[in-house]
């Protein structure tokens, strides 16, 4: 989420994407509707779809703040912003979607960093079955965390991102940590600089950063990876398995859903979620009421409750992202933006959007191949622009 490095455009622009350029322009737009192809993945299997009711709106044509002071049509910011797809639902139903680049809406998506808002869902059924108790230390479920930046972490600093790790997230550094974590990831080759380990080998290795866990929101993708690895030891199923019985199933999805492995099958809980964009707004619209699905409660409404107006106001004003949202939080693994609304979302790297506005009852999904991981002024205006979608549907 921090601003990058900036890198130049490779060569061989017509080549077909691989492990090592498949996350960078021109070949991200294919790629990340074909991520199976390049990275091992598990299956999310859906059950029987729950449908969409249908309430058409040209949202193209809605006007928003253009990110320079104007303002645009929707559809041609969704497209100077290099959307792929997008999926808007008002009150539940279908207002309007948006495909581009040739993209149909029809193959699973990469989500990159919205998957962190999945697996905090999955942490809250897991709390409220009483399989997993944020106030616990790591340490009681995973004894490898011992001697790691996790000593002492309750799985609550964890869902919080308020672990303190020296661990930077820069993306274009091409030998630092994170080029370690995505090597073992199996999202990257290996490296004279680092060979391939496992995800379960490099999370262990993390040192701690000077200040107390819970003193300032530090934005790190490997705790997600480490909540997801916790919510695998508290009920002891694989990860993929407990999204599609947890989540997908019931969710009533309309198609499987798949996320990344690395080379001992450790699932991506931080990044690897692949879905259809109708499917993540149907995650959306299952938040928006509470956590009510298609055929009764699917994550516990005190959960959604807590996430909605909980978290530490102090540790985001100290952390690393609030120029997004000023006057927001972080709980569980979502922001809130503090608007009057009382939006949600989800943001993934490279331009991926969940916004939730409950005040307008919109739920708005967005998927796209931004060349850059992050992008602060395109960040600001998608913020701005989804906010402006909702409030216009509201009046409509």
């Amino acid at each position: 989420m921090r601003r990058p490095l900036r890198h130049t455009q490779p060569a061989g622009e017509n080549t077909p994407p691989t492990l090592a350029n498949w996350r960078l322009a021109p070949w991200s737009a294919d790629s990340f509707t074909r991520v199976r192809e390049i990275v091992p993945t598990a299956d999310i299997p859906a059950a029987a779809p729950a449908p969409l009711p249908i309430e058409r709106h040209d949202i193209a044509r809605l006007g928003v703040p253009d990110g320079a002071g104007g303002e645009c049509r929707f559809g041609d910011f969704l497209a100077a912003g290099h959307t792929t797809g997008c999926v808007v639902l008002r009150a539940g139903r279908l207002a309007g979607e948006w495909y581009d680049r040739g993209y149909d809406g029809l193959a699973p998506h990469i989500l990159f960093s919205i998957t962190k808002s999945v697996t905090g869902l999955l942490a809250g059924i897991l709390a409220d079955r009483g399989l997993l108790d944020p106030d616990a230390l790591v340490s009681a479920y995973l004894p490898e965390a011992a001697g790691s930046a996790y000593e002492g972490a309750t799985v609550r600093h964890v869902l919080d991102m308020t672990v303190s790790t020296g661990f930077e997230e820069s993306y274009l550094d091409p030998t630092g940590d994170y080029a370690r974590y995505r090597i073992a990831t199996n999202w990257n080759p290996a490296a004279e600089f680092a060979q391939a380990s496992s995800l379960h080998e490099f999370l262990p290795s993390l040192r701690a950063g000077p200040e107390p866990h819970g003193s300032a929101f530090h934005y790190v993708s490997p705790n997600s990876d480490l909540l997801g690895w916790l919510c695998e030891r508290a009920a002891g199923r694989r990860y993929a398995d407990l999204v599609s019985e947890l989540l997908w199933r019931p969710l009533g999805a309309e198609a499987a859903a798949y996320v990344t492995v690395d080379r001992l099958g450790a699932a991506r809980a931080a990044g690897g979620l692949c879905a259809r964009v109708r499917d993540l707004a149907r995650l959306g619209e299952m938040v928006r009421l509470g956590g009510l699905g298609p055929h009764g409660p699917i994550v516990p409404g005190w959960w959604i409750d807590d996430l909605e107006r909980a978290g530490d106001r102090e540790a985001w004003a100290r952390g690393d992202l609030v120029q997004l949202f000023p006057e927001g939080r972080y709980r569980a693994q979502w922001y809130q933006s503090g608007h009057a609304s009382g939006a949600l979302c989800c943001i993934g790297i490279h331009g991926q959007w969940l916004w939730i506005d409950p005040a307008a009852e919109v739920v708005i999904a967005k998927v796209s191949a931004q060349p850059e991981p992050a992008d602060d002024a395109l960040d600001l205006a998608n913020i701005a622009a989804l906010a402006a979608v909702s409030a216009a549907l509201a009046r409509a």
